[in-house]
């Protein structure tokens, strides 16, 4: 489900066409069960559920509505006990159809904003959005780092460090300073390693990264006779600098928040999920597609297509730059988390995280 802002409910099109089935009363009784279980996450029972949803009805009347509520495929109850709990479906139907949700208060928009100083390199702002979702929300926060679509390779330097150890300072285009320590197999030369970057800068200079690193790979999966040593050791530097590293796709934020929700805390799935979390491919293959989508994107457990996932929802929102979305951010957490305090605040994040980045450019 799209949200377009995050004043109001969704827009009435979306709903399925149980939406018009679901008596006025039936939906009265889901929210307050719904609003109920997000609290402790017990099924709830029809004495409970009538005075969170502050009726008069009798048990006959609420087990009949419940009924409904239960073909519908809303409701379930986990074992025999008389209590009941949502379903994927059931949150699906709150999500698009009951929720309203409030805009921040200014108060919280301004402590969002004044921690995302644009004075932050990008890499520190990303950092500090995802422990900023994780410890407002008290769920798991994570923030793609912004993708330029034409980054650019301005040039690079080498320094020798002590034993067999070489300082590379790339920077790229929008004047971005990244720093990292190579390991050589043996000492370079303060002279060699000058030479490697005027041939790299001569060679790259003004290009874009991605195209850079393509070449890269072709050139050391070749044997080329006409390069000197010099050549061959500017390259395999060049290819330890522009290595991608899987920390430079996502940072997340907060994971050991989950293992607070009984539903989550089972060995086996916490042990799945922080698989997944860490090997990253099937949470990047999610997050790109919510880079596509437009506005606040909802995944309720099943919907986001791996397994890992099928106890938690995932609240997103992309965040741009002029228009051209760099990443998108968003919260992790079980399918009971609060969707109407989490929206507002994944939205204004995404947003500001946009507005800083937007300054620095």
């Amino acid at each position: 489900m799209i949200y377009h802002g995050w004043t109001g409910r969704a827009d009435p099109g979306v709903m399925s066409e149980e939406t018009t089935e679901i008596s006025e009363r039936a939906q009265l009784m889901l929210r307050a069960l719904i609003d109920r279980y997000v609290v402790d996450g017990q099924p709830v029972g029809s004495r409970t559920l009538a005075r969170e949803a502050g009726l008069e009805l009798s048990p006959a009347t609420i087990r009949n509505v419940m009924s409904d509520l239960d073909e519908l495929g809303f409701v379930s109850s986990p074992h025999t006990s008389a209590g009941r709990v949502p379903t994927v479906q059931g949150y699906r139907f709150f999500v698009d159809t009951l929720l309203s949700v409030e805009p921040l208060e200014n108060a919280a928009i301004e402590q969002i904003r004044t921690q995302l100083q644009s004075e932050q390199s990008p890499k520190d702002l990303v950092e500090t959005a995802s422990g900023m979702l994780s410890g407002i929300t008290q769920l798991a926060g994570i923030v793609t780092l912004p993708k330029h679509e034409h980054a650019l390779f301005k040039r690079v330097e080498f320094l020798p460090l002590a034993e067999n150890r070489v300082l590379a300072i790339l920077v790229t285009g929008n004047d971005e300073v990244q720093n990292r320590i190579l390991n050589t197999e043996r000492p370079i030369s303060a002279a060699m390693l000058q030479q490697s970057s005027n041939y790299l800068n001569e060679l790259f200079g003004g290009k874009d990264l991605d195209a850079v690193r393509a070449t890269l790979l072709r050139e050391m999966q070749q044997t080329r006779s006409d390069m000197n040593e010099m050549m061959m050791t500017a390259m395999r530097m060049a290819d330890q600098v522009l290595e991608k590293n899987a920390d430079e796709d996502f940072v997340m934020a907060g994971q050991t928040n989950l293992m607070e929700f009984h539903e989550l805390c089972d060995l086996d799935k916490l042990r799945k999920l922080f698989e997944a979390f860490s090997e990253k491919q099937d949470m990047l293959h999610l997050l790109d597609q919510c880079v596509h989508g437009e506005g606040i994107q909802i995944f309720i457990g099943e919907e986001s297509g791996y397994r890992m996932l099928d106890e938690c929802s995932m609240v997103t929102a992309p965040y741009s730059v002029d228009g051209q979305v760099l990443g998108v951010l968003g919260v992790i957490g079980p399918t009971r988390m609060a969707y109407e305090r989490v929206i507002p605040i994944v939205d204004v994040t995404a947003r500001l995280l946009g507005a800083a980045l937007n300054t620095r450019e």
